[in-house]
């Protein structure tokens, strides 16, 4: 079993470097130094999540970065006064996780906390998740309450899905759905189709959209009752005519294109709830009337990141198979292709889903 005297200082390891411009390239780094409180995880998976992608093709932070957050794998040495965790553990862990006593976590707004903002797992330079390396350092606030074993049987390309579910477990509860009501997802890209799938467990009625034929398909095998291209004006249609002309009574965007929340307002019924889940840039605007919001006593809110508060749901749904989310993953790459899987993310065709980086291999 290893032990943190495997990891000397002069170690090295492979890395996946962002290096500005949009620019990433697998180098040799060194494998992060663990201190006191902290742990060592060696990677086994790592998912490609879309906000990555736009740091990295938008070059939204300064270099040097290594990215990836979505994080499964084996715990391979432990600092001192570690108790929780042993070598030789397999866990995933949550990249941000906050104080607990600041106003914005005493009114549960937790992504908006000063240490939530404040990213506890590095692969080395400024921390950025680290997952797209083959080990990853996580400091002492993450390991105390942001890391969740996994059971034998969950391989760790499912278990990469905690942090991802959670998100998206996060953003359902804010639009407090109610069994029987109508939800128009609009995207169904991995995140969309965990809503699609959380809609079935919620006992909606799930309307999906996608440009995608493929993706419309597998909404319907995730548990939409009904697909349609967005582009199609019988999808509003549709809407209007199982709702007794009202409109959507929950409305989850979870993709960001030109005139998607102007779609949104426009399927859904006086006082429905809207959730922008993808509108993560600082660059993306959005025009929508007020009356429709006002007069229309419509709800527009947002959800970003995961909730402290859901840790142990999201870690149950996905360990238990109650959500299908190994079924998403359409492609394995291993670290030193990782320029595939990115192109591959930002260009989805009709094959591919979830990409998950394979860092060991």
């Amino acid at each position: 079993m290893e032990t943190a005297e495997v990891f000397s200082a002069t170690g090295t390891m492979a890395a996946a470097v962002y290096r500005g411009e949009g620019a990433i390239g697998v180098e040799q780094v060194p494998i992060p130094k663990i201190g006191a409180g902290e742990i060592l995880i060696r990677v086994e998976a790592c998912g490609i999540c879309p906000t990555d992608l736009k740091k990295i093709e938008y070059d939204l932070l300064p270099p040097p970065r290594i990215y990836g957050h979505e994080t499964a794998g084996v715990v391979a040495a432990v600092g001192a006064r570690v108790t929780k965790f042993q070598p030789g553990d397999r866990v995933i862990v949550f990249h941000h996780i906050p104080c607990g006593t600041c106003f914005y976590c005493e009114h549960k707004l937790y992504a908006q906390c000063a240490v939530y903002k404040k990213v506890g797992v590095t692969a080395g330079f400024e921390p950025a998740g680290g997952g797209f390396a083959q080990y990853v350092r996580v400091l002492d606030w993450i390991v105390e309450g942001g890391v969740e074993k996994i059971p034998d049987g969950v391989s760790f390309d499912q278990a990469s899905f905690v942090e991802p579910v959670n998100t998206c477990l996060k953003g359902m509860r804010a639009v407090a759905p109610q069994p029987g009501e109508v939800c128009a997802v609009l995207g169904q890209g991995p995140i969309g189709m965990i809503f699609t799938m959380m809609g079935k467990l919620e006992k909606l009625r799930v309307v999906a959209t996608d440009t995608m034929a493929t993706r419309r398909e597998l909404a319907l095998h995730f548990g939409a009752e009904s697909s349609f291209d967005p582009r199609d004006e019988t999808f509003v249609q549709h809407i209007r005519s199982i709702t007794e002309g009202r409109g959507a009574d929950i409305v989850l965007v979870a993709a960001s294109a030109k005139g998607i929340v102007e779609q949104a307002v426009a399927c859904s019924r006086p006082g429905a709830r809207i959730l922008l889940f993808a509108q993560t840039s600082h660059q993306e605007r959005i025009e929508v009337s007020g009356a429709d919001i006002c007069v229309g006593e419509r709800t527009l809110l947002g959800s970003y990141s995961a909730s402290v508060d859901l840790q142990q749901e999201s870690v149950n749904l996905v360990f238990s198979g109650a959500l299908p989310v190994k079924e998403l993953i359409t492609h394995r790459y291993p670290l030193g292709q990782i320029r595939d899987g990115i192109e591959r993310a930002s260009h989805p065709d009709a094959v591919s889903l979830k990409i998950v980086v394979l860092p060991q291999q």
